[in-house]
């Protein structure tokens, strides 16, 4: 148990919930829960739950959400996303400095209850710029009339609820607040499918990517790259395997915080009749779907799939010069501006750039033949750069940059971005 605790905190965190999501469940369903008791219920547990797992540093959280609340109730629906997303941001940022100031100008080791913290911090953002936008745009309207001061706690509870939610606190996916609103108040009304067996079915697909990638860290670890020694191809599967190991570890606790939603209730969507019941809606990646992607593109928007939605809705469609380019820099910003969030981020907005102008310069001039063998090679690129990107953004200082440029894997990502200004260079003349 010591060295599940110490090596998978944040899995064992999401495993101890189950219970409570099950509970919360099957109340609602039987009717022992009230409306508003079940909004209780969830913002009461995701307090309990940031308390025990962030101690002091809770305190971000509860910050950002009263700050949220105030604007809500006092700033006008069309003005309050700037205002939210500015607060926000800056208040992300400080402490994001503040982590890089300890860790590389101090050389202090950081609390892991501040990554902790930081870490739903950034989930906290999604949400509250997700409801601002739903303001903005009209979709959601929140009126704050009441004549008591009950009342109106009564109205803000939902968005409390939503905000501090302790299926959503650790770990996504990210919700809209209409879509959580209606959630809760169905769950009653016309409840999912009893979710055990679901939930069983996805914590086995857990277990089995942590054995998977506790094989692959041993046999790592035991044939460790040696750039004086090793050949370069060696030293590109090698890198690639690292890169694999650190993504499988998202897609492990992507589908635990999946299980923790389906355990609640949350994430069902139904067919037609006759057919299985879908428990995917609230899903931030699969790794079979993920992994197949041949162009980077595919795999762009098919990792973390929330977040890239949310990227999407909230720079791309609202960027009128250089969406592409504005999204990944804003992503950088919402990542904590590390040295290695530059390269790899940068790298990956560059990279589908070209991916975009070389797919449609050279799909078009092949034989379906040949597009076969297109589709296997660019799978292959697609995953040397993904890894050059992953090693670059995990391990976010000069570490990660010096074990790129130990081997040839960054090559990949640089052959791209030329010939991206080789066909820009060709279409202009």
């Amino acid at each position: 148990m010591n060295w599940l605790w110490e090596h998978h905190q944040f899995l064992m965190h999401q495993y101890f919930l189950l219970p409570f999501a099950f509970l919360f469940y099957f109340l609602a369903k039987l009717g022992h829960l009230s409306l508003t008791y079940r909004y209780l219920f969830v913002a009461v547990g995701g307090c309990v739950l940031a308390v025990i797992t962030m101690g002091i540093y809770s305190a971000l959280l509860f910050t950002s959400t009263f700050v949220f609340i105030l604007l809500v109730c006092s700033v006008d629906p069309s003005s309050v996303h700037i205002w939210a997303f500015s607060i926000q941001m800056l208040w992300q940022t400080f402490w994001h400095l503040l982590i890089q100031y300890r860790e590389y100008y101090l050389h202090e080791p950081v609390c892991i209850r501040l990554f902790l913290a930081m870490s739903s911090l950034m989930l906290l953002t999604q949400r509250i710029t997700s409801v601002s936008m739903d303001l903005q745009e009209k979709r959601v309207m929140l009126t704050f009339n009441a004549s008591s001061k009950r009342k109106a706690c009564v109205m803000l509870l939902p968005l409390i609820s939503y905000t501090l939610n302790f299926t959503t606190l650790l770990g996504g996916p990210l919700c809209s607040y209409s879509r959580f609103v209606s959630l809760m108040a169905g769950i009653r009304l016309n409840p999912p499918p009893n979710p055990q067996g679901v939930v069983f079915l996805k914590l086995i697909q857990v277990l089995l990517l942590e054995c998977l990638r506790y094989c692959l860290v041993y046999f790592l670890k035991h044939n460790n790259y040696d750039p004086y020694n090793s050949i370069f191809l060696y030293g590109i599967l090698w890198v690639w395997g690292v890169a694999v190991v650190l993504r499988m570890q998202y897609y492990s606790h992507w589908r635990i915080s999946e299980c923790l939603n389906n355990a609640a209730g949350f994430g069902f969507w139904e067919n037609a009749p006759g057919s299985s019941p879908d428990w995917s809606r609230l899903s931030d990646g699969d790794f079979w779907t993920t992994e197949a992607s041949s162009r980077i593109s595919e795999f762009a928007r098919r990792w973390n799939t929330t977040t890239a939605s949310w990227l999407r809705r909230l720079i791309y469609m609202r960027c009128k010069r250089f969406p592409l380019f504005m999204t990944f820099g804003f992503s950088l910003w919402w990542h904590g501006l590390h040295l290695g969030h530059f390269v790899g981020i940068l790298t990956w907005a560059a990279t589908v750039k070209a991916d975009y102008h070389i797919h449609g310069h050279l799909r078009r001039r092949l034989s379906s033949t040949w597009r076969k063998t297109y589709t296997c090679l660019s799978w292959i690129n697609t995953q040397m750069i993904v890894a050059c990107i992953v090693i670059a953004v995990e391990l976010r200082n000069m570490s990660g940059l010096r074990l790129l440029s130990s081997t040839y894997i960054g090559l990949f990502p640089l052959f791209n971005i030329i010939l991206l200004f080789i066909l820009l260079k060709l279409n202009t003349v």
